[in-house]
């Protein structure tokens, strides 16, 4: 028994525009794989994009959160040491340190509010 490597079977002879039709279609199968690839591709990238930009987002909101801590961590360390120490309500220093505990707490959260809102 013999094969014939390279050369058609009896019943299986194609005519050479039979083989022209072919190459075209492998032609068009070819930029339908590139085309798709280059999506897939476009895709990925703006995910990874989306991914890197909430990442960003939320180390910003940690390091402003953070922020705020320092900053009013001795505000309240010096009212509630002015509250024990005897201080009233109505001196400046009072008056001062507590409006930066509100204050600073506030602005943080119509930031965080105002960016939440941007981003919906």
């Amino acid at each position: 028994m013999t094969v014939n490597v390279g050369k058609p079977a009896d019943g299986d002879a194609a005519s050479p525009a039979e083989l022209a039709a072919r190459m075209g279609d492998a032609d068009r199968d070819r930029r339908v794989a590139c085309d798709t690839r280059r999506v897939v591709m476009a895709s990925m990238g703006v995910l990874k994009d989306q991914k890197a930009s909430r990442n960003r987002s939320r180390s910003l909101a940690l390091a402003a959160t953070l922020v705020l801590l320092l900053i009013l961590g001795p505000l309240v360390w010096i009212a509630v040491d002015h509250f024990f120490a005897g201080g009233r309500m109505g001196e400046l220093t009072t008056e001062l340190t507590l409006w930066a505990c509100i204050l600073c707490p506030a602005l943080l959260a119509a930031a965080l509010v105002a960016g939440w809102l941007r981003n919906r």
